[in-house]
């Protein structure tokens, strides 16, 4: 009877051992939970501190573009008021162009004044040369009847030969003055085309810096458009970071819920094996020692067959969910597969682009479901993913997020928990999608900006 009492009172406590062991599994679980928390908030940390120097960049480089375009249009100005000039000078040369001609009209009656003056000394000369010259005027002189005669015919050669001189200096004076206007028309014109083509120099100069500000400008709103893009993607992983640590919050919460049920649990189990020992005792010493054990045996597998129960439906996820004929059955691995369908296309390079994750196709309605356990720290509309739904999963002291993309209807908001298998949404074409299907993506840790932390679904999910 003694041995049957120990033997009882082994099982017992083993039965409570078993009870005992579990609050430190959850308590490893919770401390797990704690440090997946504190990564991420270092993670959000670095992200914040990237967006700022992003920021910084995009300020920078906007600052540059302000000071160039501020030179673009001061190059503007230059090239308008050179445009001016240009056009001044060609005024101008227009102008001696038609004094140039005039002047041609000017030369033409100077040299035909010039060829009458040549006829008439050719004349003079004819005359001297047929007369002798100078006897001519001696006949004149010593030919007069009287001194009166004589005083006129003396100032008849004087003005003769007066007139003469003044043809000859006349002519001198017409050539002269010829040569001296052609000269300055063609200097002044000269210098014209010079300064015109000194001009058209500088506005070509000024044409092509402003082609390399406008070149400089172009490049500069390329890198702020680089950069603007990148600061949404943090944005992006920093509000993803920030959900993630709401859902490790929330699953850190389930954990300190389940350890206190559990150890509600244990204390109840506690008290009434003690009071089945006592009573078995009790019973012992009644000399019922055989039914006793049979009875305490009863109630003890009564008792560890309720415990089980309920210690199996507060620890693992209900399998309920509004899944449909389409999806597909939920394995018995890690994670089970999100979809029907076919894998259209796998993880890899892809447009030039890595593309982080697998898509499944499929036709008609088709339900999504939740690849693993977890909590759901997305639930929003993207310009690229479209309906989308990130789960974060703690699983054996790994955080690892889940990623469903382009769906037509989302069935699930942040923070919810959600159990492996249960639908989450409807497969679509929503975002940057061409044709109805499922992106999932699956990560070994938090979502990041780079994907860094992706692994290949197919390596963890059945085919």
């Amino acid at each position: 009877m003694k041995k049957n009492i120990i033997a009882m009172n082994a099982s017992i406590m083993i039965g409570l051992g078993s009870i005992l062991a579990a609050p430190s599994v959850y308590a490893e679980s919770i401390s797990n939970l704690e440090k997946q928390k504190e990564s991420i908030q270092e993670k959000r940390s670095g992200v914040e501190s990237n967006i700022s120097e992003t920021e910084k960049k995009i300020d920078n480089l906007q600052d540059k573009q302000m000071t160039a375009e501020d030179q673009i249009a001061a190059l503007e100005a230059k090239i308008a008021e050179s445009a001016k000039k240009i056009d001044a000078k060609n005024a101008e040369i227009t102008q001696t162009k038609k004094e140039i001609e005039a002047l041609k009209e000017e030369i033409k009656v100077l040299k035909e004044r010039i060829a009458k003056r040549n006829e008439v000394l050719k004349e003079r000369a004819l005359s001297f040369q047929e007369t002798g010259g100078d006897v001519n005027y001696l006949e004149v002189l010593f030919g007069s009847s009287s001194f009166g005669d004589l005083v006129d015919r003396v100032g008849a050669v004087a003005t003769i030969a007066e007139a003469d001189r003044d043809i000859l200096k006349q002519h001198e004076l017409d050539k002269k003055d010829l040569e001296e206007k052609q000269k300055a028309v063609e200097t002044k014109l000269a210098s014209l085309e010079v300064a015109k083509a000194e001009l058209l120099e500088i506005q070509k100069q000024q044409k092509q810096q402003k082609q390399e500000k406008d070149a400089l400008v172009k490049k500069l709103k390329q890198q702020t458009k680089k950069h603007e893009d990148e600061k949404m993607g943090l944005e992006e992983e920093k509000a993803n970071l920030a959900a993630q640590e709401r859902a490790i919050k929330s699953a850190i919460s389930l954990e300190h819920q389940r350890l206190a049920e559990l150890e509600a649990a244990r204390k109840k189990a506690a008290a009434e094996a003690k009071k089945r020992a006592e009573q078995e005792a009790a019973q012992a010493a009644a000399q019922a020692a055989s039914q006793a054990s049979q009875a305490s045996e009863s109630k003890k597998q009564s008792t560890s067959s309720g415990y089980s129960s309920k210690s199996n439906s507060s620890s693992s996820p209900s399998q309920s969910s509004s899944n449909v004929s389409q999806a597909p059955a939920v394995s018995s691995g890690t994670f089970t597969r999100p979809s029907a369908g076919y894998v259209s296309s796998t993880m890899g390079e892809r447009w030039n682009k890595q593309h982080a994750g697998i898509d499944i196709a499929a036709s008609g309605t088709v339900p999504i479901v939740a690849a693993a356990d977890g909590v759901v720290s997305r639930s929003y509309f993207s310009s690229s993913y479209g309906n989308v739904v990130f789960v974060t999963h703690s699983i054996g002291g790994q955080q690892w997020t889940t990623v469903y993309a382009h769906m037509s209807s989302r069935l699930t908001s942040e923070g919810a928990v959600v159990a492996k298998g249960q639908q989450i949404g409807i497969m679509g074409n929503t975002g940057h999608s061409f044709g109805q299907h499922l992106h999932f993506e699956l990560h070994k840790g938090p979502w990041n900006y780079s994907k860094s932390n992706a692994v290949n679904p197919l390596n963890y999910i059945p085919n």
